[in-house]
């Protein structure tokens, strides 16, 4: 950790610990009193035109010109994508990582050496915060397994820590006896609410979190034989069936002391999670459907894929982000979201950087500054290159290029642009303990945040291109031949 970078305050903490679970978490019902709860002193939304209108004092020249290219950048429709393109295509063979690309995994790697909980086997899901979601803890678990494979750790390390995890999510205290809570004390094991970390409080489970974990689980139980009796142990401790219900994903959120049961997920997340549980026999036909929901928009001439659901007709936000794509790419090979899907949300970033000059790799994630998390998206409820907080206020200024995107883009596409990305995050976001999880366009400045999800989406990319083949293909994952209803 640098030492000009401070521990997280609470609205960080708060933040920082529903990542995983604000990333992908679009309940029809449930989400508002959430955000009502997250943001209390959000007195009002703002659309992305006022936004922009009221920081142009604030803004530098080539930010101005940059904010009025991508609001012209929508046209009304996009262009879809050819039934023939709709397949998965081949990938590439093994190729050694370069020293520089090894310098970036041991970078990464650093993050979980300093925040790891060697009692428990969780990790924090932000550096220095005793705080863990299932997604983080997923990508914990996507980091050992990285450091293993690239022998950043000893064999013995990794035993023991995998282990040790297992045995955790195996026999840890769950929501009402059912699923993994939310949020844990990483360090306890006490299930807690957002900021907190010595009050028990149990707030529901994320489905998408644990279809993250589930892809996980499968690779670990299939690549090391001996820890497949230890992740089937972990899905019997687990009542799987409660995430699923009429093909669809399903998590629980509490409000007002009343339990919510709402469908989760829109246009990559969705599925990508949804893979998860169908690995696992669970019955996920209607979340994997990837043309149902879907239109596209022109952004930057390029035809890009987004949900139909959006927010004014559906209380949920249809975020285009790039983590949904980066990691199925890597995870399953395409095999949840079309590939051309991902071209397409690739192809609008580089068409931006070739228009503003501005380098994108856009994602969520968190800052380390208010409002702490923002959806830093190329579309969503209407809006093109909206920058914004689960309850739709926009924060343009504070834009930035993701860490964690910038690589995973690099590693399964390889083109000229994708190395300008590779580059800069290497030159640009280097800091004690990891990788800072991006750099802001207007501030022209790193931002911050150190997070488990940014570091271990580096390490796996890094991995993905040691193997040359999606990591679930490597791992030898075979989906359950049994399909189980709810």
């Amino acid at each position: 950790m640098s030492s000009d970078f401070k521990p997280p305050p609470l609205g960080w903490s708060i933040l920082s610990a529903v990542g995983g679970i604000l990333t992908v978490v679009a309940a029809i019902t449930g989400l508002e009193n959430l955000s009502v709860y997250l943001h209390q002193t959000d007195a009002s939304l703002v659309t992305s035109t006022k936004i922009i209108a009221t920081k142009d004092a604030e803004m530098k020249p080539d930010e101005k010109l940059v904010a009025k290219l991508d609001t012209q950048s929508m046209s009304n429709a996009g262009i879809p994508v050819p039934a023939s393109e709709m397949v998965a295509k081949d990938y590439s063979s093994a190729i050694a990582l370069t020293p520089t690309e090894m310098s970036v995994a041991r970078q990464a790697w650093a993050y979980f050496q300093t925040n790891w909980q060697s009692k428990t086997g969780l990790v924090n899901s932000v550096s220095g915060f005793e705080s863990v979601t299932m997604w983080d803890q997923a990508a914990a678990i996507a980091a050992l397994v990285s450091a293993k494979e690239l022998d950043l750790i000893s064999a013995t390390e990794f035993q023991t820590k995998l282990g040790q995890t297992l045995k955790t999510l195996a026999t840890m205290p769950l929501y009402k006896g059912q699923l993994p809570n939310k949020v844990y004390n990483s360090k306890t094991l006490i299930p807690v609410s957002y900021g907190q970390l010595t009050k028990r409080e149990e707030i529901g489970w994320s489905a998408i979190d644990l279809g993250r974990m589930s892809i996980w689980l499968k690779i670990v139980g299939s690549k090391y034989p001996q820890f497949k009796p230890q992740t089937q142990a972990v899905w019997k401790h687990w009542q799987v069936q409660r995430l699923v219900k009429d093909g669809q994903m399903f998590g629980t959120a509490v409000s007002k002391g009343k339990e919510e049961y709402n469908q989760e997920g829109r246009l990559g997340y969705e599925s990508y999670a949804a893979y998860g549980l169908k690995l696992w026999g669970l019955d996920v036909h209607k979340a994997l459907d990837t043309q149902t929901n879907t239109a596209f928009v022109g952004i930057y001439d390029r035809g890009v894929p987004y949900d139909k659901r959006d927010f004014e007709n559906s209380g949920a936000n249809n975020y285009v982000l790039s983590e949904p794509y980066i990691l199925d790419g890597i995870e399953t090979g395409f095999q949840a979201l079309p590939k051309a899907y991902a071209d397409r949300v690739l192809a609008a970033q580089e068409a931006r950087y070739k228009a503003t000059k501005q380098l994108t790799a856009v994602t969520e994630d968190n800052l380390d500054r208010a409002p702490y998390f923002v959806y830093n998206s190329l579309f969503v409820n209407g809006q093109p290159w909206a920058n914004i907080t689960d309850k739709r206020r926009n924060y343009p200024e504070l834009r930035f290029l993701s860490a964690k995107a910038a690589i995973g883009w690099h590693v399964l596409y390889n083109t000229e642009y994708t190395q300008k990305l590779f580059d800069f995050v290497q030159t640009n976001l280097k800091a004690d303990g990891g990788w800072y999880n991006g750099y802001y366009e207007a501030l022209k400045e790193p931002n911050k945040a150190q997070t488990a999800n940014n570091n271990g989406v580096i390490l796996q990319s890094l991995l993905y291109k040691k193997v040359g083949k999606p990591l679930i293909v490597w791992a030898g994952v075979t989906p359950s031949k049994k399909m189980q209803q709810p």
